[in-house]
């Protein structure tokens, strides 16, 4: 085998590793998410799992960050070549509605879950979470702001408040959809955007 087909195929099997664990993590947890788990799934060894990760952590970490461009791909790229500001913050908190209404994530909300999973500790994985949430927080707010000096929001906007109440309607659609399993959940998400957004 050449090292070039070798290396593709470390690539293919890394991928459906990853794939296979953002769904498990997003229903179980990522503490949930281990090597034997995983390879049981997958049809591999420990051993060969292992090789592509060396450890429960890094493992973490990968799934973290393949979780996190489904997320950039699904949400903030919808938004790609929309007017900055106002469209641009309607267009975002529209495509978070249909991300979590369409359950991209088997379990929903694969951050909302991994945060109420890793807040109180310490680590790596906390601080990846972490460190995902917050650049999307601080892209909501540029854009609140944005609008606002554009005129297109109150001159007097709390950016932080105004991304604070957008976010905890995103919470609350995740909380609805799943554990209340409310058809009406995005409908209501929607109207307390607008009403928020005062468009």
């Amino acid at each position: 085998m050449s090292p070039r087909r070798s290396a593709t195929e470390a690539r293919n099997t890394r991928s459906v590793i990853l794939d296979r664990g953002v769904r498990v993590a997003s229903v179980e947890g990522l503490e949930g998410l281990t090597i034997g788990r995983l390879a049981t799934d997958l049809g591999m060894s420990k051993s060969g799992l292992l090789g592509h990760f060396g450890s429960k952590e890094v493992l973490q970490l990968a799934v973290v960050d393949t979780a996190a461009g489904v997320f950039v791909h699904e949400v903030s790229d919808r938004a790609t070549g929309v007017e900055p500001g106002l469209p641009r913050l309607r267009a975002l908190c529209e495509a978070w509605i249909s991300y979590l209404e369409r359950g991209v994530f088997p379990g929903g909300c694969f951050f909302t879950a991994a945060v109420a999973e890793f807040d109180d500790r310490e680590g790596p994985v906390r601080e990846a979470v972490a460190g995902m949430i917050g650049v999307w927080r601080r892209d909501l707010t540029f854009q609140i702001r944005l609008a606002a000096n554009a005129g297109q929001l109150p001159e007097d906007t709390d950016a932080d408040q105004l991304m604070f109440e957008l976010y905890g309607v995103m919470l609350s659609l995740n909380h609805s959809l799943r554990l209340d399993r409310d058809r009406v959940a995005a409908d209501r998400a929607r109207r307390a955007v607008t009403r928020l957004l005062g468009v």
